[in-house]
């Protein structure tokens, strides 16, 4: 079974080792050349997962034909912002690509100008291929070491081939489980990052464990309830993809969701925290088109609307919070 990885972050780079660790023939393909022979010389991924060794029967390419020629799976490492580049590029490779029947997004996010998630990118720019997303709580380190994680991979349609995508990508470290509810998936892959900036805010103002335990709790029933509007099913916000990344995203040292709100609570400008960044804070412009796809369901959203405010709006986080506060009473 081959896979073809083609973006060389953390979460590329975790899973071409844990694809490998399960047996898997993988070739790894960054973004840029120079990134590519640094990969293939230092056999580690010193700008995104420094300290992981990269086995030598991992191979390293560059091109896109070449990577997919034999590929079975293809694995979109790549932020939401350049999903629809990337698979621009992968276009006019399909013609070599004869065993290749999957594209699989890595990425948690909207497509800004058209509001579309990454499987309706991959569905639009690649018809012949069946669009999967792999979604859950994943710290890219933990995965790479071969500690115990969860995942979900979510696709519509041929059930036998969504099992056989799951079997491939499984190991003794990695288990994974399967979903028809794509939307519902990405949608709550998406949220948890913006509620993860959130957590964030509560944790750089200092506001202890009943206002976290609190505000993860709200951000939950909200993140049910806006994913319910737009088709999703409720029971997938419960599990991996929902509050199990929430659950991660919004506690997790590593999240560089969670890390943006802290500083911003702590009084850094936002333009700066995002300037000259490696990698991309997803929370930030998910918040934009998460708002708008609630305007447009109707949903009460009062968190998503108080962390938008605070992104773009200049609002102060101890705003957010009296705001948040000062609702109007109800039953939970």
């Amino acid at each position: 079974m081959n896979f073809a990885i083609l973006g060389a972050g953390a979460w590329g780079t975790a899973m071409a080792i844990s694809l490998h660790r399960a047996g898997r023939r993988v070739t790894l393909a960054p973004r840029r050349m120079e990134h590519a022979l640094a990969l293939a010389s230092d056999r580690e991924n010193k700008d995104y997962l420094p300290g992981y060794r990269l086995p030598h029967d991992i191979q390293i390419g560059c091109e896109i034909a070449p990577v997919l020629m034999e590929a079975d799976y293809v694995i979109l490492a790549c932020p939401s912002t350049g999903l629809r580049e990337l698979c621009e590029k992968i276009r006019p490779a399909l013609a070599g690509a004869v065993q290749l029947k999957m594209a699989i997004a890595l990425c948690k996010g909207y497509e800004r100008s058209s509001l579309r998630a990454p499987a309706e990118i991959i569905q639009e720019v690649l018809p012949e291929l069946t669009a999967a997303v792999l979604s859950g709580p994943t710290f890219a380190g933990e995965v790479a070491a071969g500690n115990p994680t969860a995942i979900v991979l979510a696709a519509e349609g041929d059930i036998d081939q969504l099992t056989d995508a799951q079997h491939a990508i499984s190991s003794e470290s990695l288990r994974v489980y399967r979903s028809n509810d794509l939307r519902g998936v990405e949608l709550g892959g998406c949220l948890k990052n913006v509620y993860a900036i959130g957590a964030g805010l509560c944790d750089g103002l200092k506001l202890g464990d009943n206002a976290k335990a609190a505000f993860l709790t709200r951000a939950l029933a909200e993140l049910v309830r806006l994913g319910a509007s737009v088709g999703g099913k409720p029971e997938t916000f419960y599990g991996l993809s929902g509050f199990g990344d929430l659950v991660a995203t919004c506690n997790g040292e590593w999240s560089r969701n969670r890390t943006f709100g802290e500083a911003i609570a702590q009084g850094q400008g936002i333009s700066k925290l995002l300037e000259g960044r490696k990698t991309v804070v997803e929370g930030y412009w998910a918040a934009q088109c998460v708002k708008e796809i609630a305007s447009k369901a109707g949903v009460d959203a009062p968190i998503l609307g108080e962390i938008y405010r605070v992104c773009y709006e200049g609002a102060a986080p101890v705003e957010a919070v009296k705001n948040l506060m000062g609702r109007e009473l109800k039953a939970e």
